[in-house]
């Protein structure tokens, strides 16, 4: 299996904020036992909600990855425990009470990850309405709890930038979402249009030929004496779809790209995708020159090697072995394997080559999987029709 970074697979941020957030609950901990004594009844009862309310919004807000569809819920459940805290310190006080200042550092954590978390994934009016609710508890809080004419009221401060905090980076999340969708959209677009293109000049190049049959056999007719009139309907027709073919692959194409050349056969289209490198090794199927494969797929099958091979270059420079094997596997399959090693990186993001490849073996009717395999290696395979269904 290819070796990972720690911290960078689904439960490293996980453990972190579950570090992160019990160590702060702890800290809450200290301090609330370290604070002066409290004064009245009430207060001596109100005061023991803290130390329960942290725990609490901690584990709601680590919650929030295991159940994403219910982060609305989970943020409004945090954001109410902190606003009921609030509620019975300003009760407390207004009955003649007073609570020593705590800082509800996890608290105020626990609310910016929800918050973040959020702006990142749900609806504008829902994350707009969280964030507020947020913002109100974990800024106003400190101020209606424990007044404005202490120290304590620099907890709001402190609170209010992380609200900004997690604020920004759920928006910044939410637009790098919205950009690799975008992104995706549009590699899907390109890849069929590509197909598209060469399709049309496809079917071009065969209504050509089937054009210049039909005119050789109306001179042939003609010279014979036989009927020449459904020859000449067949070849105007055929002239027609023809030119209409044309314009359509004209209006397909922008002016700096190549036509479309048919491929003559799947071997010599493997041979030239694969480049002429010790350490390529290509194992064709003994029946491959035999197997007829409709020129789409041929094509998909060239793009599918170019697209194996250069991310091979890429991302495993030091790969000391590519195998490529192409063979035929009855009733009417096309199998392409790529498998190379030195795979002992994790693949870096950014690049939509692997989606390209996957739409257009999808558009011909085939399947490819990529992923890493044993021994550090990283393999790439996929089952092509004969023929398009």
């Amino acid at each position: 299996m290819i070796a990972r970074i720690p911290w960078t697979g689904r439960r490293g941020p996980l453990v972190a904020e579950a570090v992160v957030l019990g160590a702060l609950v702890v800290l809450d901990l200290v301090f609330a036992a370290r604070a002066g004594p409290a004064q009245g009844g009430l207060a001596v009862l109100a005061i023991e909600f803290a130390p329960c309310a942290g725990p609490v919004v901690a584990l709601l807000a680590v919650l929030r990855r295991r159940f994403p569809g219910h982060v609305a819920a989970l943020a409004t459940g945090v954001a109410g425990l902190s606003l009921l805290g609030t509620a019975i310190t300003a009760g407390v006080a207004a009955a003649g009470s007073r609570l020593p200042p705590q800082p509800g550092a996890a608290e105020t954590l626990a609310i910016g990850l929800l918050v973040g978390a959020c702006c990142h994934r749900l609806s504008p009016r829902s994350a707009t309405v969280q964030a507020l609710l947020g913002g109100a508890a974990v800024t106003l809080g400190p101020i209606l709890r424990y007044g404005t004419g202490g120290p304590a009221a620099l907890y709001s401060a402190g609170a209010a930038v992380v609200w900004g905090g997690a604020l920004a980076g759920g928006l910044v999340l939410r637009d790098a979402d919205v950009r690799h969708r975008v992104a995706v959209l549009e590699v899907r677009a390109t890849e069929r249009l590509q197909l598209a293109r060469e399709l049309h000049d496809l079917v071009a190049h065969q209504v050509t030929g089937i054009v210049v049959r039909v005119q050789a056999a109306h001179r042939v007719a003609e010279r014979t004496g036989g009927d020449a009139t459904t020859f000449a309907e067949l070849e105007a027709a055929g002239a027609t779809a023809l030119a209409s073919m044309r314009r359509l692959v004209g209006a397909l194409r922008t002016g700096d790209e190549d036509f479309f050349v048919p491929p003559a056969d799947l071997p010599g289209v493997v041979d030239s995708a694969v480049p002429d490198d010790d350490r390529v090794h290509l194992e064709l199927g003994a029946d491959l020159a035999a197997v007829t494969v409709a020129p789409e797929v041929v094509t998909t099958a060239h793009r599918l090697l170019t697209e194996s091979l250069t991310n091979v270059r890429r991302h495993a420079p030091d790969a000391r072995e590519v195998r490529v094997l192409v063979r035929h596997e009855p009733p009417g399959e096309l199998r392409i394997e790529v498998v190379n090693d030195g795979a002992d990186r994790p693949a870096r993001r950014g690049g939509y080559g692997l989606l390209g490849m996957a739409e257009r073996v999808a558009a011909v009717g085939g399947t490819v999987q990529a992923g890493p395999a044993d021994g550090r290696r990283w393999r790439v395979v996929a089952q092509l029709p004969l023929e398009p269904g």
